[in-house]
């Protein structure tokens, strides 16, 4: 792999504003983009934001489609540094949690277990009922990061944006990402 890769899965539960932060700080990194949107996270973008799929998907390198299992990101061959899924909707972390590959997110996923590499999923979703704990459980052990986009209120965010933004690059600080990233003890 003469060029590092990392996959971008959005899914439909609330929050695709965490994808797009995502995409934009990606963006300066000399990385390959992949991305692949859920139909749910299509219509989250329409009710929740003003951002137009046509922005969102030029912002990264690569796009897949959701139906297209074979996918270069379905295939563990095909190296990444791994995925983050940001929003993770519970029926996503569900379908990853019980192997269920019926779309390329959930199989680019699976992928990303299997071969070992990071998988963090900004798991989206409160109060969590004892299903939703147990999936998490499960990918745990299988080796995926839930990683919930819980404020950091030490930082003094002034804004929303603020706030989703230090979700995200923490997030994306487990792939060993170079991100200005403040850490607890560290001035800014």
């Amino acid at each position: 792999m003469s060029q590092q890769r990392i996959i971008v899965g959005i899914s439909g539960a609330s929050g695709f504003q965490y994808g797009v932060r995502a995409l934009e700080l990606l963006r300066p990194l000399d990385l390959e983009v992949h991305l692949v949107v859920s139909r749910g996270a299509e219509k989250t973008c329409q009710l929740e934001t003003d951002y137009r799929m046509e922005d969102v998907i030029a912002m990264a390198d690569v796009v897949h489609d959701i139906a297209n299992l074979g996918a270069a990101i379905s295939s563990g061959s095909f190296k990444t540094l791994g995925m983050l899924v940001a929003p993770c909707s519970m029926r996503s972390l569900a379908s990853i949690a019980h192997c269920m590959t019926d779309n390329l997110l959930t199989r680019a996923a699976d992928v990303v277990l299997k071969e070992r590499r990071r998988l963090v999923l900004m798991a989206r979703e409160t109060p969590l009922n004892l299903g939703h704990l147990r999936n998490m459980t499960q990918v745990t052990e299988m080796g995926g990061v839930i990683f919930p986009p819980v404020p950091a209120l030490y930082q003094r965010p002034g804004s929303a944006d603020e706030i989703v933004t230090h979700s995200v690059i923490r997030a994306l600080d487990l792939f060993d990402l170079n991100l200005p990233l403040t850490r607890w003890g560290e001035h800014a």
